[in-house]
């Protein structure tokens, strides 16, 4: 049965998400907890604890040290928040005769999630939802501590033949720096140093 990554679309023999964005998932949930870790070590400034922070906004008096309108979007309890309840719904979906687990962390829910990976890209329909906002949340956090993630690089057009009549794909191709090559249209894979010397000759020439 054939079916679609419910992120890019990406048609899939079955599953609910395709490799590149399983892969994605897995190093965001890794590097979460670190990231908004330091969105706390941005937020707050190191002179000040957070028992020290009153919230001024609508009243007379100084300021806080904080940006209010950020935090109350981009912290570390939203993120932990968010994640449990993909955990609590992940796990129902798989074990429906557990209860739904305690809070424990945005660490242990973000490890808990990456270990049930496979099975959530394989049978778990909203796999490409919890990608989204897990990437999201990512973005957020690196618009904070100035780190944001890479562009894709464009690369020219697919130059593979696909009919017999010798029709040239022409599909744009990008890829995130150093990852893989591979046309979305009609999947053709540039894999070898060959490939890509091949890629480059062939790319339509600009016009003077």
């Amino acid at each position: 049965m054939n079916a679609t990554c419910g992120l890019c679309g990406e048609q899939l023999e079955r599953g609910h998400l395709c490799e590149r964005h399983t892969v994605a998932l897995a190093k965001r949930l890794e590097e979460l907890p670190v990231l908004y870790g330091e969105v706390a070590e941005c937020l707050v400034p190191r002179r000040y604890g957070w028992g020290e922070i009153v919230a001024t906004k609508g009243a007379a008096g100084p300021r806080s040290p904080l940006d209010e309108d950020v935090l109350d979007t981009v912290n570390t309890a939203r993120a932990t928040e968010v994640l449990h309840l993909w955990r609590v719904d992940v796990q129902r979906e798989r074990w429906p005769r557990h209860g739904a687990p305690p809070p424990s962390g945005l660490a242990a829910d973000c490890r808990w999630l990456g270990m049930e990976l496979a099975w959530i890209a394989a049978h778990y329909p909203a796999a490409g939802d919890l990608a989204g906002e897990v990437r999201e949340l990512e973005r957020q956090a690196r618009t904070i501590v100035g780190d944001p993630p890479p562009r894709p690089q464009r690369l020219g057009t697919c130059i593979a033949v696909v009919d017999d009549a010798g029709t040239v794909c022409g599909a744009e191709l990008s890829r995130l720096p150093g990852g893989p090559v591979r046309c979305r249209q009609c999947g053709t894979s540039y894999r070898t140093e060959q490939d890509l010397l091949l890629l480059w000759h062939y790319q339509p020439k600009q016009s003077a």
